[in-house]
């Protein structure tokens, strides 16, 4: 785990700098980064039940922002100490420009879902901690995952298609230890999460930067939080577009997945997007 990555050792290898890290070593990193959530929020955190997600400013703050700042410090931390950021913060391997419609739609309808009407409700104090928890989920978990977790798989040799697919699997088991708090729920959200982090692997590939996936991600959790906080959580439209447009998503990737990739020599030199071309080999696995 603390060697230095040799070079030459394949494709992947090429030009890699820092420490290697081995794809079970990073299994029991998510472990820790896991572990560092639920255990400060236990510690910390106060009791909701019979209320909101997040009833009140303290609740926010103690249940979410605490526990997730603290893995983002870990995080950022792991990645200082493997000496990856600046492999973490780019990702130059190029997509088809139909992959562009993933970022742009999930985007507009994190715009749409949030309820602005809800919102104008609560105090200040509770809005504020809320776009922060939104900037604290983006930052921390596309870091870990889609910064981290991406580069691992990577490295390891896997093929784009299983790059994509492992990451966002790890990403969504990782939500299996809501059940702390949540229960058996919890797996029906580790298998929806785990196809947002496929989407979000693809707005990586899109942006070319780790920046884009975090906003993303970032504002989509905020449009659908933002009708759950308060002590009268509502759920109106924006929250059904938001499960509407996942599943669409996924039909769409499913439809299209021998049209993300592009083939040929030095692809990896080119911009984060091109032209449509006729099916390629490489898809989701």
């Amino acid at each position: 785990m603390n060697t230095r990555e040799p070079e030459g050792t394949g494709p992947a290898e090429v030009d890699r700098v820092g420490r290697r890290l081995t794809w079970p070593w990073f299994l029991l990193l998510v472990a820790v980064y896991a572990g560092i959530i639920q255990g400060i929020g236990l510690l910390v955190g106060v009791d909701t039940t019979g209320s909101g997600v997040f009833a009140t400013t303290e609740a926010l703050v103690r249940n979410a922002l605490i526990p997730i700042g603290a893995s983002i410090v870990f995080v950022a931390g792991v990645v200082t100490w493997l000496g990856w950021w600046g492999e973490v913060l780019t990702y130059r391997v190029p997509v088809r420009r139909w992959v562009r419609w993933v970022p742009i739609s999930m985007l507009a309808v994190s715009l749409v879902a949030v309820n602005y009407g809800h919102l104008a409700d609560q105090p200040v104090s509770l809005v504020l901690c809320l776009v922060l928890l939104g900037v604290f989920v983006g930052l921390g978990e596309e870091l870990m995952f889609r910064g981290i977790g991406v580069h691992v798989f990577r490295r390891a040799g896997f093929s784009e298609g299983k790059v994509a697919l492992y990451s966002s699997l790890v990403f969504g088991l990782v939500h299996v230890s809501n059940a702390v708090g949540e229960g058996a729920q919890a797996l029906v959200q580790a298998a929806i999460v785990s196809t947002s982090g496929y989407f979000f692997y693809l707005c990586l590939r899109v942006g070319g930067v780790i920046l884009l996936p975090m906003a993303v991600h970032g504002l989509w959790d905020f449009g659908l939080l933002s009708n759950l906080i308060g002590d009268k959580p509502k759920a109106p439209l924006g929250v059904v577009l938001i499960i509407l447009l996942q599943i669409v998503l996924v039909i769409v990737v499913l439809a299209r997945r021998h049209r993300t990739d592009l083939d040929g020599p030095g692809r990896e030199a080119l911009p984060a997007t091109e032209p449509d071309l006729p099916d390629s080999r490489a898809g989701l696995a």
